[in-house]
């Protein structure tokens, strides 16, 4: 019986611009100056890696990298325009996610994000108020589709393996879901989370388990 949703984030509840849902660079060079293609080979390629995994901070690494780039925009204002362009929730599976909590379900997020992103969703976006906690990268030290990634937020929410429906939108980290032994759904968008957990009914508990650790 599923008591646990562990959401993704990016593109599953949140998805782009608040305007139109379009990727948040769609605007980038006319507002800022900078090219998605320069701000992918100077940041995102080089440092991103790191730094959603803790390593490295968001912040120092982006001023380098616009350095780099010899821009005049400053790394605080890249990032101000980068969270707020990234910050259109999924109402829809929003309100879903209240609805089952007021019914005894848990819901967690379980994101790949760096420090500062991950404050701001639970914060700045208010996301606090809505679920039981989010799951993410830099604060574990491993990201998705890593195993380690999928333990530890297991450990986290406390659900056993038969409770916990997990929703993502890449093949990938859903596959990876799957081989720990959680339900894993792949979310391509308008499904409702009730049928999904409806589903999860039906098909009982997952038949893999992962392995005890030595």
């Amino acid at each position: 019986m599923t008591k646990c949703i562990m959401l993704d984030v990016d593109g599953v509840l949140i998805s782009g611009r608040p305007v139109d849902g379009a990727h948040w660079t769609s605007g980038l060079e006319k507002d800022l100056g900078i090219s998605p293609e320069s701000l992918t080979q100077h940041f995102f390629l080089k440092y991103w890696d790191d730094i959603q995994i803790g390593r490295s901070n968001l912040r120092s690494c982006l001023a380098k990298a616009l350095a780099d780039m010899k821009t005049q925009v400053e790394a605080d204002n890249l990032i101000r325009y980068w969270f707020y362009n990234d910050s259109r929730v999924d109402h829809q599976l929003f309100a879903s996610c209240s609805t089952l909590r007021k019914h005894g379900h848990r819901v967690y997020l379980v994101s790949n994000q760096d420090h500062e992103r991950a404050a701001y969703i639970m914060n700045e976006l208010g996301l606090s108020q809505h679920v039981d906690g989010l799951i993410y990268s830099a604060a574990i030290g491993v990201g998705k589709p890593s195993p380690a990634f999928f333990e530890a937020a297991e450990e986290a929410s406390g659900a056993l393996l038969s409770e916990i429906l997990f929703i993502d939108d890449t093949a990938e980290n859903v596959a990876a879901a799957n081989a720990c032994g959680w339900t894993a759904h792949l979310w391509t968008g308008g499904e409702r989370l009730e049928r999904l957990i409806q589903l999860q009914a039906e098909a009982g508990p997952p038949q893999r388990r992962r392995l005890d650790k030595k």
